[in-house]
Protein backbone atom coordinates (compact mmCIF):
# COMPACT_ATOMS: atom_id res chain seq x y z
CA UNK A 1 0.00 0.00 0.00
CA UNK A 2 1.50 3.59 -1.09
CA UNK A 3 1.94 5.74 2.01
CA UNK A 4 0.05 9.00 2.71
CA UNK A 5 1.76 11.65 1.05
CA UNK A 6 4.30 13.99 3.62
CA UNK A 7 1.63 17.25 4.77
CA UNK A 8 -0.30 16.26 1.62
CA UNK A 9 1.54 17.00 -1.26
CA UNK A 10 1.36 14.48 -4.13
CA UNK A 11 2.72 17.03 -6.84
CA UNK A 12 4.89 19.84 -5.32
CA UNK A 13 6.29 23.15 -7.12
CA UNK A 14 8.82 20.85 -9.28
CA UNK A 15 6.33 17.86 -9.33
CA UNK A 16 7.44 15.69 -6.94
CA UNK A 17 5.80 13.65 -4.30
CA UNK A 18 7.07 13.97 -0.38
CA UNK A 19 6.85 11.11 1.59
CA UNK A 20 8.07 11.26 5.47
CA UNK A 21 8.20 9.22 8.54
CA UNK A 22 5.52 6.45 8.87
CA UNK A 23 3.44 5.87 12.18
CA UNK A 24 5.82 3.40 13.41
CA UNK A 25 8.91 5.40 12.45
CA UNK A 26 7.36 8.34 14.42
CA UNK A 27 6.67 5.98 17.78
CA UNK A 28 10.41 4.94 17.58
CA UNK A 29 11.73 8.55 17.81
CA UNK A 30 9.42 9.77 20.07
CA UNK A 31 10.55 7.14 22.54
CA UNK A 32 14.04 8.11 21.90
CA UNK A 33 13.28 11.71 22.85
CA UNK A 34 11.94 10.02 26.22
CA UNK A 35 14.97 7.86 27.09
CA UNK A 36 17.77 9.98 25.57
CA UNK A 37 16.76 13.47 26.18
CA UNK A 38 17.99 14.32 22.64
CA UNK A 39 16.38 17.03 20.34
CA UNK A 40 12.93 15.76 18.70
CA UNK A 41 14.00 16.37 15.27
CA UNK A 42 17.50 14.66 16.23
CA UNK A 43 15.70 11.59 16.77
CA UNK A 44 13.79 11.73 13.94
CA UNK A 45 17.29 11.48 11.71
CA UNK A 46 18.38 9.03 13.63
CA UNK A 47 15.34 7.11 13.38
CA UNK A 48 15.04 7.07 10.12
CA UNK A 49 18.68 5.47 9.71
CA UNK A 50 17.80 2.40 11.35
CA UNK A 51 19.55 3.65 14.59
CA UNK A 52 18.06 1.65 17.87
CA UNK A 53 17.19 3.98 20.88
CA UNK A 54 19.93 2.04 22.97
CA UNK A 55 22.68 2.76 20.50
CA UNK A 56 21.76 6.52 20.06
CA UNK A 57 24.23 8.30 22.10
CA UNK A 58 27.55 5.80 21.14
CA UNK A 59 26.33 6.00 17.44
CA UNK A 60 26.41 9.71 18.06
CA UNK A 61 30.54 9.82 19.03
CA UNK A 62 31.83 7.19 16.60
CA UNK A 63 35.55 6.33 17.49
CA UNK A 64 38.14 3.98 15.47
CA UNK A 65 39.10 2.65 19.06
CA UNK A 66 35.39 0.74 19.21
CA UNK A 67 34.97 0.41 15.35
CA UNK A 68 38.20 0.05 13.48
CA UNK A 69 38.05 -3.65 12.47
CA UNK A 70 41.11 -6.07 12.79
CA UNK A 71 43.20 -5.79 9.72
CA UNK A 72 43.79 -9.76 9.78
CA UNK A 73 40.28 -10.45 9.32
CA UNK A 74 40.57 -10.08 5.58
CA UNK A 75 42.21 -12.47 3.76
CA UNK A 76 46.25 -12.07 2.34
CA UNK A 77 46.25 -9.10 4.70
CA UNK A 78 49.92 -10.61 6.67
CA UNK A 79 51.14 -11.37 3.44
CA UNK A 80 50.60 -8.07 1.84
CA UNK A 81 51.68 -5.89 4.91
CA UNK A 82 54.49 -8.28 5.17
CA UNK A 83 56.35 -7.78 2.16
CA UNK A 84 55.41 -3.91 1.56
CA UNK A 85 57.28 -3.69 5.06
CA UNK A 86 59.96 -5.84 3.28
CA UNK A 87 60.59 -3.73 0.38
CA UNK A 88 60.48 -0.68 2.27
CA UNK A 89 63.26 -2.06 4.79
CA UNK A 90 65.35 -3.22 2.16
CA UNK A 91 65.07 -0.56 0.17
CA UNK A 92 63.51 -2.26 -3.13
CA UNK A 93 62.26 -0.68 -5.95
CA UNK A 94 58.37 -0.13 -5.79
CA UNK A 95 55.36 0.86 -8.21
CA UNK A 96 52.26 1.76 -7.38
CA UNK A 97 49.75 1.45 -9.97
CA UNK A 98 46.48 3.41 -9.18
CA UNK A 99 43.13 3.84 -10.54
CA UNK A 100 42.53 7.14 -11.90
CA UNK A 101 39.71 8.02 -9.56
CA UNK A 102 39.36 9.94 -6.24
CA UNK A 103 40.07 6.56 -4.65
CA UNK A 104 42.86 5.42 -6.31
CA UNK A 105 44.43 8.86 -6.32
CA UNK A 106 43.48 8.80 -2.27
CA UNK A 107 44.80 5.33 -1.98
CA UNK A 108 48.42 5.92 -3.78
CA UNK A 109 49.01 9.34 -1.84
CA UNK A 110 48.65 6.80 1.50
CA UNK A 111 51.27 4.15 0.44
CA UNK A 112 53.55 7.36 -0.76
CA UNK A 113 52.92 9.21 2.56
CA UNK A 114 53.79 6.08 4.27
CA UNK A 115 56.69 5.27 2.55
CA UNK A 116 58.25 9.31 2.73
CA UNK A 117 58.06 9.06 6.43
CA UNK A 118 60.39 6.43 6.34
CA UNK A 119 62.87 7.81 3.77
CA UNK A 120 61.27 5.44 0.82
CA UNK A 121 59.72 6.64 -2.09
CA UNK A 122 58.05 4.68 -5.19
CA UNK A 123 57.32 4.98 -8.96
CA UNK A 124 53.44 6.29 -9.44
CA UNK A 125 51.72 5.03 -12.61
CA UNK A 126 48.25 6.22 -13.36
CA UNK A 127 46.65 5.06 -16.72
CA UNK A 128 45.32 6.99 -18.88
CA UNK A 129 40.76 6.90 -18.92
CA UNK A 130 40.96 6.88 -22.99
CA UNK A 131 44.30 5.42 -24.41
CA UNK A 132 44.52 2.51 -21.34
CA UNK A 133 40.95 2.21 -19.52
CA UNK A 134 40.12 1.14 -16.27
CA UNK A 135 42.96 -1.33 -14.42
CA UNK A 136 46.01 -2.65 -15.12
CA UNK A 137 46.92 -3.46 -18.52
CA UNK A 138 49.85 -6.01 -19.67
CA UNK A 139 52.04 -3.28 -21.30
CA UNK A 140 52.01 -0.96 -18.41
CA UNK A 141 52.71 -4.26 -16.14
CA UNK A 142 55.06 -5.33 -18.24
CA UNK A 143 57.32 -2.43 -18.61
CA UNK A 144 56.68 -1.80 -14.76
CA UNK A 145 58.08 -5.07 -13.86
CA UNK A 146 61.27 -4.92 -15.52
CA UNK A 147 62.62 -2.04 -13.35
CA UNK A 148 60.17 -2.55 -10.17
CA UNK A 149 61.13 -5.40 -7.72
CA UNK A 150 57.71 -5.07 -6.14
CA UNK A 151 53.93 -3.18 -8.20
CA UNK A 152 51.08 -2.80 -5.89
CA UNK A 153 47.75 -2.02 -7.53
CA UNK A 154 45.17 0.16 -5.34
CA UNK A 155 41.76 0.66 -6.00
CA UNK A 156 42.27 -2.05 -9.15
CA UNK A 157 43.18 -5.84 -10.20
CA UNK A 158 40.79 -8.04 -8.99
CA UNK A 159 40.20 -9.02 -12.17
CA UNK A 160 43.33 -7.98 -14.55
CA UNK A 161 44.28 -11.69 -14.74
CA UNK A 162 46.74 -10.63 -18.15
CA UNK A 163 47.75 -8.19 -17.09
CA UNK A 164 49.13 -9.52 -13.82
CA UNK A 165 50.51 -12.56 -15.24
CA UNK A 166 52.45 -9.80 -17.85
CA UNK A 167 54.45 -8.76 -14.29
CA UNK A 168 55.89 -12.28 -14.13
CA UNK A 169 59.02 -12.15 -12.06
CA UNK A 170 58.18 -9.42 -10.06
CA UNK A 171 55.84 -9.67 -6.80
CA UNK A 172 51.87 -7.82 -7.31
CA UNK A 173 50.56 -7.31 -4.12
CA UNK A 174 46.89 -5.59 -4.82
CA UNK A 175 44.77 -3.90 -2.77
CA UNK A 176 41.25 -2.87 -3.67
CA UNK A 177 37.29 -3.34 -2.61
CA UNK A 178 35.73 -4.25 -6.29
CA UNK A 179 33.85 -7.06 -6.50
CA UNK A 180 35.73 -10.08 -7.16
CA UNK A 181 35.40 -13.19 -9.55
CA UNK A 182 34.87 -17.24 -8.19
CA UNK A 183 39.14 -17.18 -9.42
CA UNK A 184 41.48 -14.32 -8.90
CA UNK A 185 44.49 -13.52 -10.79
CA UNK A 186 48.28 -14.89 -9.47
CA UNK A 187 48.96 -12.21 -7.59
CA UNK A 188 51.41 -12.86 -4.34
CA UNK A 189 48.49 -11.14 -2.47
CA UNK A 190 44.85 -9.86 -2.67
CA UNK A 191 43.21 -8.11 0.13
CA UNK A 192 39.84 -7.21 -0.68
CA UNK A 193 37.00 -7.26 1.35
CA UNK A 194 34.83 -8.11 -2.12
CA UNK A 195 36.45 -11.12 -2.82
CA UNK A 196 33.95 -14.05 -2.85
CA UNK A 197 35.71 -15.69 -0.20
CA UNK A 198 35.43 -13.07 1.90
CA UNK A 199 32.36 -12.70 4.63
CA UNK A 200 31.29 -9.45 3.29
CA UNK A 201 31.48 -7.90 6.53
CA UNK A 202 33.88 -5.14 5.06
CA UNK A 203 32.45 -4.91 1.71
CA UNK A 204 31.53 -1.13 2.37
CA UNK A 205 35.07 0.08 2.73
CA UNK A 206 36.38 2.16 -0.38
CA UNK A 207 40.06 0.99 -1.37
CA UNK A 208 42.04 4.01 0.76
CA UNK A 209 40.38 2.59 3.76
CA UNK A 210 41.51 -0.86 2.74
CA UNK A 211 44.61 0.61 2.35
CA UNK A 212 44.56 2.43 5.56
CA UNK A 213 44.01 -0.91 7.25
CA UNK A 214 47.25 -2.87 5.51
CA UNK A 215 49.23 0.34 6.94
CA UNK A 216 47.75 -0.42 10.11
CA UNK A 217 49.30 -3.81 9.76
CA UNK A 218 52.22 -2.76 8.62
CA UNK A 219 52.76 -0.25 11.37
CA UNK A 220 52.05 -3.62 13.74
CA UNK A 221 54.49 -5.61 11.97
CA UNK A 222 57.26 -2.84 12.43
CA UNK A 223 56.48 -2.11 16.00
CA UNK A 224 56.55 -5.92 16.91
CA UNK A 225 60.32 -5.54 14.99
CA UNK A 226 60.99 -2.74 17.21
CA UNK A 227 61.03 0.47 15.04
CA UNK A 228 59.63 3.39 14.76
CA UNK A 229 56.24 3.80 13.16
CA UNK A 230 54.66 6.75 10.90
CA UNK A 231 51.51 8.41 12.19
CA UNK A 232 48.66 7.39 10.39
CA UNK A 233 46.10 9.29 12.39
CA UNK A 234 47.36 11.89 10.28
CA UNK A 235 46.75 10.51 6.70
CA UNK A 236 42.91 10.10 7.87
CA UNK A 237 42.32 13.06 5.56
CA UNK A 238 43.01 10.82 2.26
CA UNK A 239 40.42 8.12 3.52
CA UNK A 240 37.56 10.84 4.72
CA UNK A 241 38.27 11.85 1.16
CA UNK A 242 38.38 8.95 -1.30
CA UNK A 243 34.99 7.48 1.25
CA UNK A 244 32.87 9.94 0.43
CA UNK A 245 34.49 10.60 -3.00
CA UNK A 246 33.74 6.89 -3.94
CA UNK A 247 29.78 7.02 -2.35
CA UNK A 248 31.05 4.54 0.32
CA UNK A 249 27.75 4.10 2.38
CA UNK A 250 28.47 6.29 5.11
CA UNK A 251 27.96 3.08 7.49
CA UNK A 252 29.75 1.60 10.62
CA UNK A 253 33.83 2.43 10.70
CA UNK A 254 32.93 4.52 7.67
CA UNK A 255 31.58 6.93 9.97
CA UNK A 256 34.38 6.90 12.07
CA UNK A 257 36.73 7.68 8.87
CA UNK A 258 35.02 10.45 7.89
CA UNK A 259 34.44 11.97 11.40
CA UNK A 260 38.55 12.04 12.25
CA UNK A 261 39.37 12.15 8.69
CA UNK A 262 37.39 16.15 8.34
CA UNK A 263 38.94 16.89 12.11
CA UNK A 264 42.54 15.79 10.03
CA UNK A 265 41.83 17.84 7.35
CA UNK A 266 40.82 21.22 8.78
CA UNK A 267 44.13 21.68 10.56
CA UNK A 268 45.38 22.46 6.66
CA UNK A 269 48.68 20.15 7.31
CA UNK A 270 48.46 18.34 3.73
CA UNK A 271 49.57 21.23 1.05
CA UNK A 272 47.67 19.22 -1.85
CA UNK A 273 43.92 19.83 -0.01
CA UNK A 274 45.13 22.97 1.34
CA UNK A 275 45.70 24.11 -2.18
CA UNK A 276 42.75 22.65 -3.59
CA UNK A 277 40.49 24.34 -0.61
CA UNK A 278 41.52 27.71 -1.53
CA UNK A 279 41.46 27.20 -5.42
CA UNK A 280 37.72 26.28 -4.85
CA UNK A 281 37.03 29.52 -2.15
CA UNK A 282 36.18 27.17 0.41
CA UNK A 283 36.85 29.52 3.64
CA UNK A 284 35.27 27.12 6.31
CA UNK A 285 36.16 24.23 8.04
CA UNK A 286 35.13 21.33 5.91
CA UNK A 287 32.44 19.13 5.75
CA UNK A 288 31.75 15.64 3.94
CA UNK A 289 29.14 17.54 1.54
CA UNK A 290 32.64 19.62 0.66
CA UNK A 291 34.40 16.36 -0.10
CA UNK A 292 32.02 15.14 -2.60
CA UNK A 293 30.94 17.97 -4.31
CA UNK A 294 34.13 20.58 -4.03
CA UNK A 295 37.50 18.54 -3.45
CA UNK A 296 36.48 15.65 -5.16
CA UNK A 297 34.94 16.55 -8.54
CA UNK A 298 38.47 18.86 -8.83
CA UNK A 299 40.80 15.73 -7.81
CA UNK A 300 38.71 14.18 -10.24
CA UNK A 301 39.34 16.13 -13.00
CA UNK A 302 42.32 15.25 -14.17
CA UNK A 303 41.33 11.59 -14.72
CA UNK A 304 38.27 12.68 -16.47
CA UNK A 305 39.52 15.51 -18.94
CA UNK A 306 43.36 16.03 -18.01
CA UNK A 307 46.60 13.93 -17.18
CA UNK A 308 45.15 10.92 -15.31
CA UNK A 309 48.13 11.28 -12.20
CA UNK A 310 47.56 15.33 -11.54
CA UNK A 311 45.28 14.26 -8.58
CA UNK A 312 47.72 11.41 -7.04
CA UNK A 313 50.00 13.66 -7.17
CA UNK A 314 48.34 16.66 -6.06
CA UNK A 315 47.39 14.80 -2.72
CA UNK A 316 50.97 13.19 -1.91
CA UNK A 317 52.83 17.01 -3.33
CA UNK A 318 54.84 17.87 0.51
CA UNK A 319 55.88 21.39 -1.33
CA UNK A 320 53.50 24.40 -0.82
CA UNK A 321 54.22 25.75 -4.27
CA UNK A 322 54.35 22.71 -6.12
CA UNK A 323 50.89 21.46 -4.21
CA UNK A 324 48.78 25.05 -5.63
CA UNK A 325 49.97 24.76 -9.27
CA UNK A 326 48.86 21.25 -9.17
CA UNK A 327 45.49 22.62 -7.63
CA UNK A 328 45.46 25.50 -10.20
CA UNK A 329 45.36 22.74 -12.88
CA UNK A 330 42.93 20.77 -11.30
CA UNK A 331 40.77 23.79 -10.89
CA UNK A 332 41.07 24.78 -14.43
CA UNK A 333 40.50 20.84 -15.53
CA UNK A 334 37.34 20.86 -13.87
CA UNK A 335 35.54 23.76 -15.47
CA UNK A 336 36.24 22.66 -19.01
CA UNK A 337 34.63 19.26 -17.39
CA UNK A 338 31.74 21.07 -16.17
CA UNK A 339 31.50 22.43 -20.21
CA UNK A 340 31.61 18.91 -21.48
CA UNK A 341 29.47 17.54 -19.10
CA UNK A 342 26.51 19.94 -19.29
CA UNK A 343 26.01 19.29 -22.72
CA UNK A 344 26.39 15.81 -22.50
CA UNK A 345 23.85 15.71 -19.32
CA UNK A 346 21.10 17.63 -21.18
CA UNK A 347 21.73 14.64 -24.37
CA UNK A 348 21.24 11.72 -21.93
CA UNK A 349 18.69 13.27 -19.79
CA UNK A 350 16.16 14.08 -23.49
CA UNK A 351 17.05 10.55 -24.51
CA UNK A 352 16.03 8.92 -20.92
CA UNK A 353 13.10 10.69 -20.27
CA UNK A 354 11.83 9.77 -24.05
CA UNK A 355 12.56 6.36 -23.35
CA UNK A 356 10.43 6.76 -19.75
CA UNK A 357 11.65 7.07 -16.07
CA UNK A 358 9.48 4.56 -14.35
CA UNK A 359 11.87 1.49 -15.22
CA UNK A 360 14.20 -0.10 -12.90
CA UNK A 361 16.91 1.61 -14.82
CA UNK A 362 17.53 4.64 -16.93
CA UNK A 363 19.97 4.68 -19.26
CA UNK A 364 21.48 6.72 -22.32
CA UNK A 365 24.10 6.14 -25.28
CA UNK A 366 25.04 8.39 -27.39
CA UNK A 367 27.73 8.59 -30.03
CA UNK A 368 31.42 10.83 -29.05
CA UNK A 369 30.51 11.19 -25.64
CA UNK A 370 33.48 12.01 -23.77
CA UNK A 371 34.01 8.71 -21.57
CA UNK A 372 35.65 11.17 -18.78
CA UNK A 373 32.09 12.18 -18.01
CA UNK A 374 29.68 9.53 -18.49
CA UNK A 375 30.13 8.74 -14.85
CA UNK A 376 29.23 12.43 -13.46
CA UNK A 377 26.05 11.98 -15.93
CA UNK A 378 25.32 8.98 -14.93
CA UNK A 379 25.05 10.42 -11.33
CA UNK A 380 23.23 13.02 -12.09
CA UNK A 381 20.68 11.23 -13.67
CA UNK A 382 20.56 8.69 -10.80
CA UNK A 383 19.97 11.49 -8.20
CA UNK A 384 16.95 13.13 -10.98
CA UNK A 385 15.23 10.00 -11.20
CA UNK A 386 15.98 7.62 -7.99
CA UNK A 387 16.93 5.04 -10.35
CA UNK A 388 20.47 3.01 -11.04
CA UNK A 389 21.63 4.81 -14.02
CA UNK A 390 24.15 4.12 -16.47
CA UNK A 391 25.45 6.56 -19.50
CA UNK A 392 27.73 4.74 -22.67
CA UNK A 393 29.87 6.69 -24.82
CA UNK A 394 30.13 5.22 -28.43
CA UNK A 395 33.04 4.89 -30.71
CA UNK A 396 33.75 2.75 -33.48
CA UNK A 397 31.40 0.66 -32.57
CA UNK A 398 32.40 -0.06 -29.36
CA UNK A 399 30.27 1.92 -26.25
CA UNK A 400 32.54 2.36 -22.96
CA UNK A 401 29.87 3.09 -19.93
CA UNK A 402 29.65 3.86 -15.94
CA UNK A 403 26.83 3.73 -13.88
CA UNK A 404 25.28 4.65 -10.32
CA UNK A 405 23.58 2.67 -8.40
CA UNK A 406 21.03 3.88 -5.44
CA UNK A 407 20.93 2.63 -1.75
CA UNK A 408 20.23 -0.83 -1.83
CA UNK A 409 20.60 -2.05 -5.46
CA UNK A 410 23.72 -3.95 -5.86
CA UNK A 411 24.81 -2.44 -9.44
CA UNK A 412 28.46 -3.68 -10.02
CA UNK A 413 27.62 -7.71 -9.21
CA UNK A 414 24.75 -6.69 -11.72
CA UNK A 415 27.02 -5.86 -13.97
CA UNK A 416 29.54 -8.45 -13.36
CA UNK A 417 26.69 -11.00 -14.10
CA UNK A 418 26.13 -9.31 -17.35
CA UNK A 419 29.79 -9.87 -18.60
CA UNK A 420 29.70 -13.35 -17.50
CA UNK A 421 26.48 -14.12 -20.09
CA UNK A 422 28.45 -12.54 -22.53
CA UNK A 423 26.37 -9.67 -23.07
CA UNK A 424 29.00 -7.07 -22.26
CA UNK A 425 32.89 -7.41 -23.42
CA UNK A 426 33.77 -6.42 -20.31
CA UNK A 427 32.25 -5.36 -16.64
CA UNK A 428 33.02 -4.60 -13.27
CA UNK A 429 32.44 -2.37 -10.25
CA UNK A 430 31.14 -2.19 -6.62
CA UNK A 431 27.84 -2.08 -5.08
CA UNK A 432 27.35 2.08 -6.29
CA UNK A 433 29.34 2.38 -9.07
CA UNK A 434 30.34 -0.21 -11.83
CA UNK A 435 32.34 0.65 -15.42
CA UNK A 436 31.25 -1.76 -18.52
CA UNK A 437 32.31 -2.21 -22.22
CA UNK A 438 29.41 -3.17 -24.74
CA UNK A 439 29.32 -3.74 -28.51
CA UNK A 440 26.77 -1.33 -29.90
CA UNK A 441 24.36 -3.15 -31.43
CA UNK A 442 24.24 -5.18 -27.89
CA UNK A 443 23.43 -1.97 -25.92
CA UNK A 444 19.78 -2.30 -25.84
CA UNK A 445 19.56 -6.16 -25.07
CA UNK A 446 22.16 -5.19 -22.36
CA UNK A 447 20.71 -2.66 -20.81
CA UNK A 448 17.39 -4.86 -21.27
CA UNK A 449 18.50 -7.19 -19.08
CA UNK A 450 20.51 -5.10 -17.05
CA UNK A 451 17.02 -4.05 -16.08
CA UNK A 452 15.72 -7.08 -15.43
CA UNK A 453 18.34 -7.98 -12.76
CA UNK A 454 18.20 -4.79 -10.94
CA UNK A 455 14.19 -4.85 -10.49
CA UNK A 456 14.71 -8.15 -8.57
CA UNK A 457 16.32 -6.14 -6.14
CA UNK A 458 13.65 -3.42 -5.96
CA UNK A 459 14.98 -0.76 -8.05
CA UNK A 460 11.80 1.40 -9.67
CA UNK A 461 10.10 0.58 -6.30
CA UNK A 462 9.91 4.36 -5.35
CA UNK A 463 8.47 7.24 -7.59
CA UNK A 464 10.99 8.76 -9.56
CA UNK A 465 10.41 11.86 -8.48
CA UNK A 466 9.70 10.84 -4.58
CA UNK A 467 11.80 13.31 -2.27
CA UNK A 468 11.84 11.89 1.55
CA UNK A 469 11.32 14.27 4.52
CA UNK A 470 12.61 13.37 8.08
CA UNK A 471 10.41 15.60 9.85
CA UNK A 472 8.34 18.99 10.14
CA UNK A 473 9.98 22.56 11.82
CA UNK A 474 9.32 25.41 13.13
CA UNK A 475 11.12 28.42 11.69
CA UNK A 476 11.77 29.52 15.55
CA UNK A 477 13.60 26.41 16.16
CA UNK A 478 16.04 26.05 13.32
CA UNK A 479 18.78 27.43 15.20
CA UNK A 480 22.97 27.23 15.38
CA UNK A 481 22.76 24.68 18.10
CA UNK A 482 20.03 22.63 16.58
CA UNK A 483 22.20 22.48 13.67
CA UNK A 484 25.28 21.40 15.65
CA UNK A 485 23.44 18.53 17.23
CA UNK A 486 22.14 17.38 13.92
CA UNK A 487 25.56 17.48 12.20
CA UNK A 488 26.90 15.04 14.90
CA UNK A 489 24.23 12.02 13.63
CA UNK A 490 26.66 12.64 10.67
CA UNK A 491 28.20 12.64 8.63
CA UNK A 492 25.58 12.56 6.11
CA UNK A 493 26.55 10.64 2.28
CA UNK A 494 25.79 7.71 0.60
CA UNK A 495 23.92 4.97 3.03
CA UNK A 496 23.32 8.15 4.98
CA UNK A 497 21.38 10.89 3.06
CA UNK A 498 21.61 14.44 4.78
CA UNK A 499 18.23 15.11 6.48
CA UNK A 500 15.43 17.05 4.91
CA UNK A 501 13.08 19.15 7.12
CA UNK A 502 9.82 20.84 6.09
CA UNK A 503 8.90 24.33 7.51
CA UNK A 504 4.66 23.80 7.41
CA UNK A 505 2.23 26.89 6.49
CA UNK A 506 5.02 29.55 6.41
CA UNK A 507 4.41 33.08 5.36
CA UNK A 508 6.72 34.24 2.49
CA UNK A 509 7.60 37.61 3.72
CA UNK A 510 9.92 38.29 0.64
CA UNK A 511 11.41 36.80 -2.20
CA UNK A 512 14.39 38.23 -4.78
CA UNK A 513 16.70 37.04 -7.32
CA UNK A 514 20.22 37.26 -6.52
CA UNK A 515 22.97 36.27 -9.19
CA UNK A 516 22.01 35.14 -12.42
CA UNK A 517 19.58 32.77 -11.78
CA UNK A 518 19.36 32.19 -7.70
CA UNK A 519 16.44 32.52 -5.46
CA UNK A 520 16.74 34.37 -2.03
CA UNK A 521 13.90 33.99 0.26
CA UNK A 522 12.67 35.17 3.92
CA UNK A 523 9.62 33.47 5.33
CA UNK A 524 7.96 33.29 8.95
CA UNK A 525 5.70 31.57 10.96
CA UNK A 526 3.27 34.15 11.90
CA UNK A 527 4.86 33.64 15.72
CA UNK A 528 7.67 36.77 14.87
CA UNK A 529 10.28 33.84 14.13
CA UNK A 530 12.06 33.97 10.47
CA UNK A 531 14.43 32.32 8.22
CA UNK A 532 16.17 32.69 5.14
CA UNK A 533 16.53 30.53 2.29
CA UNK A 534 18.66 30.09 -0.80
CA UNK A 535 17.59 28.19 -4.06
CA UNK A 536 19.92 28.00 -6.62
CA UNK A 537 19.63 27.89 -10.27
CA UNK A 538 15.71 28.09 -9.58
CA UNK A 539 14.32 31.49 -10.30
CA UNK A 540 13.08 31.01 -13.29
CA UNK A 541 11.99 27.15 -12.18
CA UNK A 542 8.16 26.66 -11.26
CA UNK A 543 9.31 26.90 -7.79
CA UNK A 544 11.18 30.37 -7.93
CA UNK A 545 8.29 32.50 -10.15
CA UNK A 546 5.28 30.91 -7.90
CA UNK A 547 7.34 32.23 -4.55
CA UNK A 548 8.03 35.26 -6.47
CA UNK A 549 4.35 35.63 -7.07
CA UNK A 550 3.23 34.46 -3.63
CA UNK A 551 0.22 36.99 -3.86
CA UNK A 552 -0.22 36.51 -0.09
CA UNK A 553 -0.41 32.49 -0.32
CA UNK A 554 1.06 30.22 2.48
CA UNK A 555 3.38 27.61 1.21
CA UNK A 556 5.46 24.40 2.63
CA UNK A 557 8.84 24.54 2.27
CA UNK A 558 11.50 21.88 2.08
CA UNK A 559 14.82 21.37 2.26
CA UNK A 560 18.37 21.27 4.54
CA UNK A 561 19.36 23.98 7.13
CA UNK A 562 22.78 24.56 7.44
CA UNK A 563 24.90 27.43 9.88
CA UNK A 564 26.07 30.59 7.02
CA UNK A 565 28.97 32.27 8.95
CA UNK A 566 28.72 35.13 6.60
CA UNK A 567 29.81 38.53 8.05
CA UNK A 568 31.13 36.81 11.07
CA UNK A 569 27.52 35.55 12.19
CA UNK A 570 25.66 32.78 12.43
CA UNK A 571 22.66 32.55 10.95
CA UNK A 572 20.42 29.31 10.23
CA UNK A 573 19.82 29.28 6.15
CA UNK A 574 17.55 26.66 4.78
CA UNK A 575 18.91 25.38 1.27
CA UNK A 576 15.45 25.12 -0.05
CA UNK A 577 14.66 22.27 -2.82
CA UNK A 578 11.35 21.97 -3.31
CA UNK A 579 7.78 24.00 -2.20
CA UNK A 580 4.00 23.34 -2.28
CA UNK A 581 1.26 25.55 -1.76
CA UNK A 582 -0.26 24.76 1.96
CA UNK A 583 -3.66 23.68 1.75
CA UNK A 584 -3.60 22.72 -1.70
Amino acid sequence: MKPLAFLGVETSLSGRRWTGPAGEEIRLSEAMVQATGLDAAVCRVLTARGVACEEALGYLTPTLRELLPDPRSLRDMGIAAERIVRAMAAGERIAIFADYDVDGGASAALLLDWLRAQGRDATLYVPDRIDEGYGPNPTAMRTLAGAHDLIVCVDCGTLSFEAIAAARGTDVVVIDHHLGAETLPEALAIVNPNRQDETGDLGHLCAAAVVFLVLVEANRQLRDAGRATPNLMQMLDLVALATVADVAPLIGVNRALVTQGLKVMAQRARPGLTALSDVAGLGTAPTAYHLGYVLGPRVNAGGRVGRANLGARCLSARDPHEARALADKLDELNRERREIETAVRDAALAQAEARGLDGPLVWAAGEGWHPGVVGIVAARLKEATNRPAVVIGLEGGVGKGSGRSVHGVDLGHAIQRLAAEGLLLKGGGHRMAAGLTVEQDRIEDAMARLGDLLAREGAGSTGPRDLRLDAPLMPGAATPELVARIEAAGPFGQGSPAPRFAFPDVAILNCRQVGANHLKVSFGDGLGARLDGIAFDAWESPLGQALAGHGGARFHLAGRIEVSHWGGRQRVELRLEDAARAGS
